[in-house]
């Protein structure tokens, strides 16, 4: 049983897209107000309040005629969201992020409801409906059909307005078929992966792409007023883009991600600083090619369906290697794509090589005649005994504060 989560596109009605703008403002009022009071009582009084407390002070302001709009809203979006800043200003008081800040009226908006368990059978059933209190009946386009029941339902408008129902179910997951091959995988911008076994992904490049009609689009909203009808339908139009751009890129890695779990039992990857290559000049390029979602979604299968991921050094040398007799070269500039050993003759390929490398480093082999040394590596395409390996020998760094270095 794993915990998954589905995010489905629906479309609301006239009436029911006014009630989500009323709950999109209801939740972004109660969390100003909340973190204006508690930051208030912190400062004035040194007194740490809760969203508990305030809560309390809610139910007294719904009493009052000026604050009675707020009884029109349904209980669960407020609750859920005075919850979030708790778990907020909890990230904060553990250093994992900074201090709560005040949201702003935009297009991209989030609120949660909360599905009561006693009558969840008439509120959904996977594929057929579901019902949301103070909404009534969503057209959800049902893609795929949840194993499980949600406790938790999260509606979410982009910038682009389109609208999406998401929540989380705990089912069991469809295991892929048992291989014993094994792989290794080099990343690059030519091609976003590169397999030892010499297949290559391509790299579609979206954004640069749709970077044209991009440009064009941003242009045009430069020269509308800030604010008037039309900046705001050229805003949409430009969030449009961006969202295509992002979908079909998330399509993209997900094919690729998924095709590899399924076709091997083990799988080695490089453990590059995608936050370091992002600071350098092809800053663009990294971004287009979401090397770090590769890695995210690749995690995450593997450990769904019982694959082993191994991550090799970032400082190994993998391109500079001869996968044949394991001499290093002393230079490989970025320009040369194939190359010939000197002491062995072999001709490789910079990018295969690499992920040849890339297996070989992460199971801990190494050729003969590598000055470190190890056991036998076995090549691209080879069975790996997969009780040999195990998830906690991939080897990896803390993150480098500069470019990636090998």
């Amino acid at each position: 049983m794993i915990q998954r989560s589905y995010q489905f596109r629906f479309y609301p009605t006239a009436v029911q897209m006014v009630l989500l703008a009323q709950c999109f403002g209801a939740a972004r009022w109660v969390w100003n107000t909340a973190l204006a009071w508690r930051s208030h009582c912190y400062k004035i009084a040194g007194e740490k309040v809760t969203g508990v407390d305030f809560s309390r002070e809610l139910t007294w302001l719904k009493k009052i005629e000026a604050f009675a709009w707020l009884a029109t809203i349904p209980s669960t979006v407020l609750t859920q969201a005075l919850r979030d800043q708790d778990r907020a200003f909890a990230n904060f008081f553990a250093k994992r992020a900074r201090y709560p800040r005040f949201k702003k009226h935009r297009e991209a908006a989030s609120i949660r409801f909360q599905i009561d368990q006693r009558g969840v059978m008439n509120a959904y059933r996977a594929g057929e409906f579901l019902k949301l209190p103070g909404l009534g009946l969503l057209d959800v386009r049902w893609s795929r059909i949840p194993g499980g029941v949600p406790k938790m339902v999260t509606i979410r408008r982009d910038a682009a307005g389109r609208y999406f129902v998401a929540f989380m179910v705990e089912e069991a997951i469809q295991q892929a078929p048992v291989s014993t091959q094994s792989v290794g995988i080099d990343v690059g911008l030519k091609d976003v992966i590169i397999t030892s076994a010499g297949q290559k992904s391509g790299n579609p490049r979206y954004l640069r792409r749709y970077q044209r009609r991009l440009k064009m689009a941003q242009r045009r909203l430069s020269r509308k007023q800030k604010g008037s009808n039309r900046w705001h339908r050229q805003k949409r139009r430009v969030a449009r883009i961006h969202a295509r751009i992002s979908d079909s890129r998330k399509d993209f890695l997900h094919k690729q991600t998924t095709a590899l779990v399924h076709d091997h039992g083990v799988i080695a990857i490089e453990d590059l600083c995608v936050k370091g290559l992002v600071r350098t000049r092809l800053a663009k390029s990294m971004s287009d090619a979401a090397l770090g979602e590769l890695r995210r979604q690749l995690e995450y299968k593997c450990q769904w369906h019982g694959r082993v991921l191994l991550v090799a050094d970032r400082f190994a040398p993998t391109s500079k290697t001869c996968s044949s007799c394991g001499t290093v070269q002393a230079e490989m500039p970025l320009r040369i794509r194939d190359w010939t050993c000197p002491d062995c003759g072999a001709v490789h390929e910079r990018d295969v090589n690499a992920a040849v490398n890339v297996l070989m480093f992460a199971t801990g082999g190494r050729p003969e005649g590598h000055a470190r040394g190890g056991r036998e590596t076995p090549s691209a395409g080879v069975p790996v005994d997969l009780g040999k390996l195990a998830p906690d020998e991939a080897r990896t760094k803390p993150e480098c504060a500069g470019a990636c270095h090998g």
